[in-house]
């Protein structure tokens, strides 16, 4: 493998020097070039946090896949390290899919899913996958030490592995599809993390005849309950819901090693923006547990194809959960290192058809707005503007919060939309990065993710209401510093 995660490193620097940065973060963590998407091995591990994810190195559309690697003290600052993992062996030649990481006896163990194609390149009616493992002394080389788990018979969809320890046992959740084309999550265990029992348990399976494919599962604890987080493939809109290619999203029940996933609550989005996919959890050095999540989407358009680059993630969400049984997804706290001197706005009526600049330039920034619904019922619709490509605001006629986006010269104009909480006050706090934004409701009950993409001359940021007033309580801006290396 050394060989070829040489020559990938190579190729990284010298695309890196040609990259056009017009969309490219400042703080959200993206490629040094090339293609970028989910998630892979987020994990704190000797007093590193370490972040991998699904990589093709040599241009910036999808292609055989390899582990990217970035690290961080903070979660906040990132600095880009080599490649961890590269197709080399009969077994991952085709790719080297998504997984996750496990830290013990001082060692970083990377399971991931070696992919291969039995017929054309792309052909997904002919595959074999298998989970695999690689380990590494110093958490930046890797050395491989192959197959630790073929897929069950009956199953060719067989990936993206997450790994835990819970009651003495290693545990690992893997996401599948059955020949009835139906997804699944499948559970195995082990005693030593080299040999896992290939008996396994259905922990949970779709009741959706759509939904082919669960991938990306995650499996973990919030208060007493478990949550089983994925990503299904196939699921059908409806009305405002589901309108991306494909969704994320998890459910809530009680499980132990000992008994099976007894689950309370049915399946729930855990963000509404146009690009969110493959969210993976890890736990914080003080024990709070956080996502990270892909902020793109499948199929869509990504300009930045053209300058070099493609994918990013979202920024890391700190989950708790709700009295009412729901995920709470708010920014982690470690952010605010970032800002810069605060901008302060007084509480103010926005007349009809007004707005408010509050600043020229909206390319790297953090805002918190807190509107007065009460007095705000009689506005057609209120909220914010980038440029002229993005709003994001209150719609009062159809009682929903809406993001929407509109960049003909893209080929990008669509809309997402959550109904809107029965409170007397909004708190909207978002997050404005090149071409990311990330919007948070209500301390994190409600969460938008999109990119967007303003030219130069088009990241004004302004407030507006549109046909009667529209009362502001309070709005703070904070410029942001870079953070990545």
């Amino acid at each position: 493998m050394e060989k070829q995660i040489e020559r990938a490193n190579q190729a990284i620097k010298k695309n890196a020097k040609q990259l056009n940065t017009l969309f490219y973060p400042h703080y959200h963590l993206a490629p040094q070039s090339g293609w970028m998407n989910d998630p892979n091995g987020l994990i704190y591990h000797q007093n590193l946090y370490h972040a991998f994810y699904q990589h093709h190195p040599y241009s910036s559309v999808w292609g055989p896949m390899h582990w990217g690697h970035a690290t961080s003290t903070d979660m906040v600052h990132w600095q880009h390290q080599p490649i961890a993992l590269a197709p080399s062996e009969d077994y991952d030649r085709d790719g080297c899919f998504s997984g996750s990481a496990v830290s013990h006896e001082g060692k970083l163990y990377l399971f991931y899913t070696g992919h291969i194609w039995l017929a054309e390149e792309g052909d997904d009616s002919q595959i074999q996958q298998s989970q695999c493992l690689a380990v590494s002394n110093d958490g930046i080389h890797f050395v491989k030490k192959g197959i630790v788990l073929p897929a069950p018979e009956g199953y060719m969809h067989f990936r993206d592995p997450k790994v835990w320890q819970q009651e003495g046992k290693w545990w690992m959740v893997v996401g599948a599809r059955d020949t009835f084309d139906q997804g699944k999550i499948l559970l195995f265990s082990s005693m030593d993390l080299l040999h896992w029992d290939p008996n396994f348990q259905i922990l949970a399976k779709t009741d959706d005849k759509n939904v082919y494919m669960w991938e990306c599962p995650d499996f973990f604890p919030l208060d007493d309950q478990f949550i089983a987080l994925f990503s299904p493939q196939g699921k059908k809109a409806i009305n405002f819901q589901y309108r991306n290619l494909y969704q994320n999203g998890y459910l809530i029940g009680r499980w132990s090693p000992n008994s099976p996933y007894k689950i309370t609550q049915p399946f729930t989005e855990l963000d509404f923006g146009q690009d969110f996919y493959a969210p993976q959890t890890f736990l914080a050095k003080d024990g709070r547990r956080i996502a990270i999540a892909w902020m793109d989407m499948w199929e869509s358009h990504m300009p930045s194809n053209k300058h070099g680059w493609s994918g990013c993630f979202t920024l890391p969400r700190e989950l708790t959960l709700s009295k009412q049984g729901k995920i709470i997804a708010k920014p982690i706290r470690e952010l605010k290192k970032l800002r810069r001197s605060a901008v302060h706005f007084p509480e103010m009526c926005l007349q009809k058809n007004t707005t408010l600049l509050l600043s020229e330039d909206a390319s790297s920034c953090e805002i918190e707005l807190i509107w007065d619904l009460t007095q705000s019922a009689s506005a057609e619709k209120f909220g914010f503007w980038i440029g002229n490509g993005l709003q994001f605001y209150v719609d009062n006629q159809s009682h929903q919060l809406t993001l929407m986006r509109h960049y003909p010269e893209y080929i990008i104009s669509d809309s997402r939309c959550a109904p809107l909480p029965q409170v007397k006050q909004l708190k909207i706090h978002a997050f404005v990065d090149q071409s990311c934004l990330e919007i948070f409701i209500n301390e994190g009950a409600i969460n938008f993710s999109c990119r967007i993409y303003p030219e130069l001359q088009q990241r004004k940021l302004q407030l507006f209401t549109i046909n009667q007033s529209a009362h502001l309580k309070e709005a703070t801006y904070w410029p942001i510093n870079n953070a990545i290396e």
